[in-house]
């Protein structure tokens, strides 16, 4: 049975993909930032010798050598999912430049840190799969008005991607960013539709790419088909799976 590393599992796009892995065979090592309670209702499900969480600070250094020490067996998956918006990183700091600095640390240098440490241990085995969970904005193209920090820590993991992938291509370790557009999301609700009316929400909705938002469930499975072999001839690839926003981002703004 293969085994994957999925940061932030406990909702939205990451605990989509904790779900449909686990469901297709894929045992599951995840992580949360602060509350359990989430974490433990799916190894309830689940049961713990399928499903595993820990407690992870991304970007921190000492959680990050503690996840490592805690990880006692080999991943064949390394999915960087966890991250942070433009209005979530509000929930920890209230300061402008202390909210730059988190947005960098928990959506690049973690990932980073991560694909750094983990491709060590994939050389080893000899083979692995990375995901890199980047986004439109930034990973895809800059919109007017969103967030600097935001944008450019996205950029960041794409840039990444590609470096990590241009190294790889000898060896039987493919790496690949996907870069969702407007998602049913707790963080998408907070940055975008918890500040509009239920008329507004809708006109809004009505005026992304195919009329809609996209399911978390569309980013698993395919995170789940690029952990096939199938999926190899892409290694590197940076995916925009935004339902067309990334090639007319003027919708953004009608």
């Amino acid at each position: 049975m293969k085994t994957a590393l999925v940061t932030g599992g406990t909702r939205g796009i990451g605990r989509a993909i904790v779900e449909h892995f686990l469901d297709n065979g894929i045992s599951v090592i995840s992580t949360y930032n602060s509350s359990s309670t989430e974490a433990d209702k799916l190894i309830e499900r689940y049961g713990p010798d399928k499903l595993s969480f820990f407690q992870f600070n991304q970007g921190d250094t000492s959680s990050h050598k503690q996840l490592l020490k805690e990880i006692d067996r080999p991943i064949d998956i390394l999915v960087n999912n966890a991250g942070l918006g433009s209005k979530t990183v509000e929930r920890f700091s209230d300061n402008k430049r202390e909210q730059d600095e988190l947005l960098l640390k928990v959506n690049s240098l973690g990932p980073l840190w991560l694909c750094e440490d983990i491709l060590e241990r994939m050389k080893e085995n000899g083979k692995g799969k990375i995901i890199n969970i980047s986004s439109v904005g930034g990973g895809i193209f800059h919109y007017p008005g969103f967030r600097l920090a935001d944008g450019m820590s996205k950029a960041a993991v794409t840039f990444m991607t590609k470096q990590i992938a241009a190294e790889n291509t000898q060896n039987n370790i493919d790496i690949y960013a996907i870069c969702p557009g407007a998602t049913e999301t707790d963080m998408f609700k907070a940055s975008t539709l918890d500040d509009l009316s239920e008329s507004e929400q809708e006109t809004f909705i009505k005026s992304l790419p195919k009329n809609r938002l996209i399911n978390p469930i569309e980013i698993a499975k395919l995170c789940l088909f690029l952990t096939t072999s199938e999926a190899q001839i892409m290694h590197g690839a940076i995916i925009d799976s935004s339902l067309g926003l990334g090639v007319n981002p003027g919708l953004l703004s009608n």
